[in-house]
């Protein structure tokens, strides 16, 4: 497995851990920042889009702090940027 679908694997694995009943989409978008300070580190740059009951009546701003909880360990090593759309499953 590739340093990127490994990385991608350790993300999707945290996710589901922390949100079993999501629905999610995870793009890795790190060739379009090749060259970025991030990159250069070895870190990732990636896009989400989830779906999970636990996001039902919280605010954008409490649905972001969750996901980035959820990946705390993996901020430090394997994402730079995480660009979130997190929803409960009824908002489509």
């Amino acid at each position: 497995m590739s340093d990127t679908a490994t990385r991608v694997a350790r993300i999707e694995q945290a996710l589901r851990a922390a949100f079993p009943d999501a629905a999610f989409t995870l793009v890795d978008e790190s060739h379009l920042h090749r060259g970025h300070a991030g990159a250069r580190e070895g870190k990732g740059h990636f896009r989400l889009s989830i779906a999970s009951a636990a996001f039902a009546n919280q605010l954008p701003l409490a649905r972001h702090r969750r996901v980035f909880a959820a990946l705390a360990a993996l901020m430090e090593t394997d994402i730079h940027a995480l660009s979130i759309d997190a929803r409960a499953p009824d908002q489509g």
